[in-house]
This record gives structure tokens, sequence and C-alpha cells, in this order.
């Protein structure tokens, strides 16, 4: 894949859909999903490696697609977040990764959909008396029914439930009693509330999309070392197939 000029890389495109994956794997499995892919290496002085390229459609039409890893943690998140809005005005957000499972309904490799956002370590009160003044955010309406359909289609069970994101790794038994009490929420995860959060201060839709690695109780030390490949696979092409429906 060729690098992309600056030029071309900050001229925005009113059928461009932005991808923020969680891992190398996964943007680089949707890269290669792409016709005409290239680095855009503007994207570098954000400190990210941003591919963009088409991604044709049913009807014949394509869709332009840029895609990035994104960063673990709310500040960097919504700084790559940011940027994507600012450089490439996409008309709709599409953010994927894993997260620790807190329903007990739900098991390894089960889907949650981001229908509410909300931050675990922030008092919301204060800073929701700034753009956008909503102490929880929510998925775009649309894509959300575009994911569900795209889930049932891969035969992944899937909720659409709530979210809480915090800068701590959440892998103890207090950890994860403390996080149910206080928001009652299906997924833990580092960034999820961060993405809708930047992508309404920018009126952009948004979507969050959770696939479960595990129940909230691993150690850092050994998720890190987990097998993300074949949740990489899925995740990829559930967000083309969304992507492609935008």
């Amino acid at each position: 894949m060729e690098n992309a000029s600056q030029a071309g890389a900050t001229n925005g495109s009113r059928d461009l859909v932005a991808v923020i994956g969680a891992m190398d794997e996964e943007v680089a499995l949707v890269a290669q999903g792409l016709e005409g892919a290239v680095h855009d290496s503007a994207s570098r002085s954000a400190g990210l490696d941003v591919v963009r390229g088409f991604l044709p459609k049913a009807n014949g039409d394509r869709v332009e697609l840029v895609a990035t890893v994104g960063g673990m943690g709310t500040v960097n998140i919504a700084a790559s977040v940011q940027y994507l809005i600012d450089a490439y005005h996409p008309k709709a957000l599409i953010f994927s990764g894993i997260a620790g499972n807190l329903n007990t309904d739900l098991h390894i490799n089960d889907v949650v959909l981001g229908g509410t956002l909300c931050y675990l370590d922030s008092d919301m009160r204060m800073i929701a008396q700034f753009a956008p003044k909503t102490e929880v955010f929510h998925s775009d309406a649309r894509l959300l029914d575009l994911a569900d359909q795209a889930l049932d289609g891969m035969g992944v069970k899937h909720i659409t439930g709530t979210i809480a994101t915090g800068n701590t790794f959440v892998d103890t038994p207090e950890q994860t009693a403390r996080v149910k009490a206080q928001t009652g929420a299906d997924a833990v995860e580092m960034e999820g509330a961060a993405v809708c959060h930047v992508a309404a201060r920018n009126g952009v839709p948004a979507l969050v999309i959770r696939a479960l690695s595990d129940n909230a109780d691993t150690d850092y030390e050994v998720f890190k070392e987990f097998d993300v490949s074949e949740y990489a696979d899925t995740a990829a092409k559930l967000v083309l197939s969304i992507a492609a429906s935008v």
C-alpha cells in the first residue's frame, strides 16, 4: 500500500466512514477488504497509522473508509477520534474492541452493542455543563440497527446494552462488584464512552461494538497474552458489513 499525500488526506468525503479498531490485526483485516488501500502519511503527525481506501457496496457503489488503531484509555481514544473527525469529516464512526463481561446471561465471544455508555471515574455533573451537556452517551440508533442485522446474519449472540468506561483495568472481584453496583453495566472497558463523547460534541453518528473477552476477572499480565485472532477476524467482517450499509 502506498502512502497518501497530505493534501488528499485532509479532503473530507460526504460518503466516508471512519473505523477505529482495538488491535493491529483487526485494522489489517479491514484494510484487506478495501480497494486501493493506502497508508495516509499525514496521520503520523497524530501518532496514528490511518489506512484509507474504498469499500464496495451491494448496489455497485463504493463507500470511502479510513481505519486505524486508536490506542487504549480515554485520552488516547479521544485524541484519535477527534483527529479522524477533523481530518476526514466522516458521516459515521465505528469503534470495535473487546471488553470484560458483567452480564451473567452472556458468555465469552458474545457481543454488547453500546446502547448506553457511561464513565466510571468522572464527575459528570461537572463535565456535563459543557457540550454536549449529557452525563451518559449513546450509539446512533441507525448504526445500532445495522449492527444488529449484521450480527444476526453472522449468528453471533449479542445485546444492545450498557457499557462502562474507565481508565483502570478491571480484574478483581471487588472492582467488578463496584462497577456493577455503580452502573448496572453489561460490559466494562477503557474507551467506549470517550468515543461517543467526542463524536457527540462534533455531531457525528457513532457506534461502539464490544466482544466479550473475559469476565472482568483476568489479571492484565495474563490478559495481554490472549490470542485475539479469532475476534479480529469476526470484528473486521462485522465492521465492513456495517460500513457497506451506512
